[in-house]
């Protein structure tokens, strides 16, 4: 797709979900409040001592236009303004009880209007939708400050950590769709003998967004192996890999095994960096054709 043709795409969909919220309507959802005022609104009601200065550095806003904003709320008494803690220079914002009760009606009818739009689609396509929206914002930087956490395996983690997987790995390194069924196989395995005292899984996520995962898989009762390691391009950098390793070694432990094993290829540069970084130790290479491609495979281990 060329340039002009993502901005095309870009700007029609942003007039489609212009229409389907009624953001051109000059009073939000029948309220009296633009859009605008409702944004402020809504910051004010959830972040209580915000200062004007961060209201309009995050909100994109204008300065001249939020003081307007926030004259008009003044004036209808909807917002009290006090000394910011820290800075007796500087303002802090608050809401009213008119401002909470005027709020009110408007963050219900927000929400019930979501909730219509959603329910116009089965729970599985709903799940999409939000993803996709989660997918947007990483994209464009809005959950750049939300934290990474580390859940269990759960519905949907096999068909999607196979999906990504098969497609990261073609085209960053043109495996073929054998490594994707690979990936599949050994899933599978997982959920059905899984142990849950001795083998573990974790999905790295950010916002409701999957952005890597790992699995500690039992090999004896006294070796363990380390497989699926994978991180995706936009969260590479934060040191989420290393995380994930971290985490499967420390189960690995808490459960007894006297070590951790994992196979890996030449070629995957930043896994292997991690695991020289926390002590594992090249064990043996060969080379070997798979993925449709000339492989070096390799063999690490790590004493617990």
């Amino acid at each position: 797709m060329t340039r002009s043709e993502q901005v095309a795409a870009v700007r029609a969909f942003t007039r489609f979900y212009t229409r389907q919220v009624e953001l051109l309507s000059e009073s939000l959802l029948g309220s009296g409040f633009t859009l605008a005022e409702a944004r402020v609104l809504y910051e004010l009601a959830h972040r209580p001592g915000v200062t004007a200065t961060d209201l309009a550095r995050e909100l994109g806003l204008d300065p001249g236009y939020l003081s307007r904003i926030l004259k008009g709320f003044a004036g209808r008494d909807l917002i009290q303004r006090e000394t910011a803690q820290g800075d007796a220079r500087r303002s802090a914002l608050r809401l009213t009880a008119a401002g909470r009760e005027a709020f009110a009606p408007l963050d219900a009818a927000s929400a019930r209007q979501v909730g219509a739009l959603l329910d116009l689609l089965p729970p599985a396509e709903a799940d999409r939708l939000v993803g996709a929206m989660g997918t947007v914002r990483e994209l464009l930087g809005e959950q750049a400050a939300e934290p990474v956490t580390l859940r269990g395996f759960g519905a949907g983690d096999l068909g999607w950590i196979a999906h990504r997987q098969g497609l990261l790995y073609a085209t960053e390194y043109g495996w073929d769709a054998s490594f994707e069924a690979l990936v599949a196989e050994i899933m599978a395995a997982f959920v059905k003998t899984h142990d849950p005292a001795r083998e573990r899984a974790w999905i790295a996520e950010r916002g409701g967004v999957v952005l890597g995962s790992v699995f500690a898989v039992r090999d004896t009762d006294e070796v363990a192996k380390l497989r699926l390691l994978y991180v995706e391009p936009s969260a590479r950098g934060l040191g989420l890999g290393r995380r994930l390793v971290e985490t499967c070694i420390a189960f690995a432990r808490e459960a007894g095994y006297r070590t951790l094993t994992l196979w890996t290829n030449d070629i995957l540069a930043s896994a292997r960096r991690i695991y020289e970084t926390v002590g594992f130790e090249l064990v043996s290479a060969e080379r070997h054709r798979s993925f449709g491609q000339d492989l070096t495979g390799q063999y690490w281990k790590l004493t617990l």
